[in-house]
């Protein structure tokens, strides 16, 4: 985690939901946010609330089975806590998470198709293939369950008929990752309507993966893989 104070990193949990709902990530009450602290518990974005109207003191904080520590008022964590938890337990690593319906990208989610194509520069360096993962009935252990075995290999997946998900060492990551998912899926899209994307050449792609070192990219984000 950066090194924010503690009150800071409530106050940027506060910054990225204005900043997803802004974007048209989220609307009513979808999304949320959690980020882990140094002492390992975490905080979390409450239960039935925009995150338009999210401010720092509305915050839960919650251990790693998710019973709260700390809340105010009658502000409990989202019934994807379970999902979120689960990104922390596989992955070491993984030090935010964040969950949105970024809409171009969720379109891709709803119709089943991943975002598995090498074509943008900027993609391959930065997350890899973005797989589409099982349906899970949110707020249920399906959901975790349909996630984890992609943890190990990427840092943003897409949720079947659900939306994205993205983590990160921090909070900042996890969130640039989400937003460089949704610019892939406008790109990826309009590619479609145009007659379709085209691949890089395999040597160009294993010449950006090896970029990943040389701009310090850092997490889960796999190599070249050819999907049938």
């Amino acid at each position: 985690m950066e090194n924010l104070s503690y009150m800071e990193v409530r106050e940027q949990i506060c910054d990225v939901c204005h900043k997803m709902w802004q974007l048209g990530w989220v609307a009513a009450n979808d999304g949320n946010v959690t980020v882990k602290l140094d002492d390992g518990t975490f905080l979390a974005t409450p239960t039935g609330i925009s995150k338009s109207f999210i401010t720092p003191e509305k915050l839960v904080r919650i251990d790693k089975d998710g019973n709260i520590l700390e809340a105010v008022g009658n502000y409990k964590p989202s019934s994807e806590i379970k999902m979120h938890l689960r990104c922390y337990t596989e992955r070491e690593d993984v030090g935010a998470v964040v969950h949105a319906h970024p809409p171009t990208a969720t379109g891709f989610a709803v119709a089943n198709i991943p975002l598995d194509k090498y074509t943008m520069i900027e993609t391959i360096v930065s997350l890899g293939s973005i797989p589409v993962t099982p349906y899970g009935t949110p707020s249920t252990n399906e959901v975790p369950e349909s996630i984890a075995p992609y943890l190990a290999d990427h840092d943003v997946m897409l949720l079947k008929n659900h939306g994205a998900l993205s983590v990160g060492a921090d909070l900042l990551t996890a969130y640039y990752k989400m937003e460089t998912l949704e610019l892939f899926a406008k790109i990826s899209l309009n590619a479609r309507l145009l007659g379709g994307e085209e691949e890089l050449p395999r040597d160009k792609i294993d010449t950006l993966i090896e970029l990943r070192k040389f701009y310090g990219v850092t997490g889960k984000h796999p190599g070249y893989k050819k999907y049938s």
